[in-house]
């Protein structure tokens, strides 16, 4: 279990924030190396040249081990839009052909495939929400032999309700399809082990569990995949002019799929030191620490009769609340008047506590609760 760690952050004594699925609160010290960044900007001169393949190479390490891949299988992106569009270009997809995905799933991972079916005249093959929350049966059911790609989340984002990756991962190698993650609300808080679920592409922007600023992503891509075609080439992910062909051709690995860009002073800075904070703590620790604090928030709002995923049909850091029969408008608003942050999700609202919450936080916001929902 990790000591709380409010002091590393400028949250105001006050202010009950439990929405780091929306957005990370920033690591001081990753402020400190932002303005180190913006330091280099402001004095070029001072730039040493081997600051932007150092610092690169330092983090896609970081964020390799936390999944459990080689440096050289991460790519270093901005969006998980733009990992989705990279996985997008490459993967197969006949007329006929189904892409597997959940209701509701986040649009960053929805939009690129829509356009693909569109493209290819296939089909999008959408799991509907389950009552029980049980996400995996219904997503294993849905994987069929007509199946080209399945591309899902570790958990839902709206409610944290979990699929279990390594059975899907097994099943899409049984029916011969591809398997795309989007990790964003995972990567930083759980373990993710690529090993043994064994995807062909795995994305992850990193301003939520990985406290990294926005415009700061990563994409894993299988070794099968590394010989495939970028959304961009650039000075970055292509080596020098090859005298042979007279082309800049692609670097090996997953490096060919970097971004433009990557060369960001301030950016690479921050979510470098952010990863050297999270890997220090460990992604198992991260999680056992947050799951008395939604286990807590799951009792609260049971004895209140209220809807949530509960047991091993959720992930630690992430819960949903969805309230039966009622539906109250601007309640993330209405929190927000007594300094209780969540997100408001469909019908009920999503509880996203980290390192630097308590339980008095998870009863702060239960008493506010309360006032404005009722029981």
């Amino acid at each position: 279990m990790i000591d709380n760690a409010k002091s590393l952050f400028d949250i105001p004594s006050d202010i009950c924030y439990l929405n780091c699925a929306a957005q990370s609160p920033m690591l001081k010290s990753a402020k400190t190396a932002g303005n180190s960044g913006l330091a280099i900007k402001s004095n070029p001169w001072t730039l040493d040249p081997s600051f932007w393949d150092d610092r690169s190479g330092e983090l896609r390490a970081l964020l390799a081990q936390m999944i459990a891949a080689q440096r050289n299988d991460i790519a270093l992106i901005p969006s998980t839009a733009y990992g989705v569009a990279t996985a997008a270009k490459n993967l197969p997809l006949d007329r006929g052909q189904d892409i597997v995905l959940l209701e509701g799933q986040f649009p960053s991972n929805v939009i690129a495939w829509e356009q693909k079916a569109h493209a290819c005249g296939g089909d999008l093959n959408i799991v509907a929400r389950p009552v029980d929350y049980d996400w995996t049966p219904h997503v294993l059911e849905a994987i069929s032999e007509k199946t080209a790609i399945v591309t899902l989340p570790p958990c839902h984002w709206t409610d944290g309700s979990k699929i279990d990756l390594v059975a899907v991962g097994e099943r899409c190698r049984d029916k011969g399809a591809a398997l795309v993650i989007d990790a964003t609300q995972a990567i930083g808080a759980m373990t993710i082990d690529v090993k043994a679920i064994q995807p062909d592409f795995l994305i992850c922007s990193s301003y939520k569990w990985l406290l990294s600023p926005v415009g700061s992503a990563f994409l894993y891509a299988a070794p099968k995949w590394q010989a495939g075609e970028a959304i961009e080439y650039n000075k970055f992910n292509c080596d020098d002019l090859d005298s042979s062909s007279g082309m800049h051709l692609p670097k090996s690995g997953a490096l060919r799929f970097d971004m433009g860009g990557r060369n960001n002073f301030i950016l690479l800075s921050m979510a470098l030191e952010s990863a050297k904070q999270v890997s220090k703590w460990g992604t198992d620790e991260v999680q056992k620490t947050l799951r008395p604090l939604t286990d807590l928030v799951a009792d609260m709002a049971q004895e209140r009769g209220w809807a949530v995923p509960v047991g091993d049909k959720r992930v630690g850091h992430i819960i949903g609340i969805s309230f039966p029969n009622q539906k109250i408008e601007n309640l993330a608003k209405k929190l927000a008047t007594e300094n209780v942050f969540i997100s408001e999700r469909g019908a009920g609202i999503r509880v996203s506590p980290y390192l630097y919450n308590s339980e008095d936080d998870i009863k702060q916001l239960f008493s506010a609760l309360e006032r404005f929902v009722g029981v």
